[in-house]
């Protein structure tokens, strides 16, 4: 079951492993996931991101996400670190993120929800696996679920 593709519904993945991105933008070339994906490959740059500084001054550069996909072991700052900074942040902390981690760590677990991700995930280790959880994620994400900040088409 594939949902409706908006071009309105950026994903920024927060990815430092070359592998791992590679494998979601694999995923979503094969279910034909058409949503425009930008990366930033650690939680500093991410956060320029989000509040158009420095290089991502340019809107246009760094739209608003309609979607986080937030590894939580970044170089720099960690993924926890970004997710405490967008959610204190009024402009950002509507935005929903998803944990997307090989930690499964019952701590990280908690103290994620705690700071409000909204989903946590653990990498999946085949590819068929990453297969099945990009378009599970695509279809409760952007099919079932009502999205704050993003306009009807």
């Amino acid at each position: 079951m594939h949902m409706l593709n908006r071009s309105d519904y950026p994903i920024l993945i927060v990815e430092d492993t070359d592998e791992d991105f590679e494998m979601i933008q694999w995923a979503l070339k094969k279910l034909s996931i058409k949503t425009p994906i930008y990366r930033c490959e650690d939680g500093d740059e991410a956060l320029d991101f989000l509040s158009h500084r420095g290089k991502y001054e340019d809107r246009a550069l760094s739209p608003r996400p309609a979607l986080i996909l937030l590894d939580l072991n970044l170089i720099l700052l960690n993924g926890q670190e970004v997710l405490t900074q967008i959610k204190l942040d009024d402009e950002l902390k509507m935005i929903p993120v998803i944990i997307w981690t090989t930690s499964d760590d019952p701590k990280d677990i908690d103290i994620c929800f705690k700071q409000g991700a909204n989903s946590y995930i653990l990498k999946p280790m085949s590819s068929d696996e990453v297969l099945q959880a990009v378009d599970l994620l695509n279809q409760y994400w952007f099919g079932v679920v009502k999205l704050p900040g993003v306009a009807e088409m």
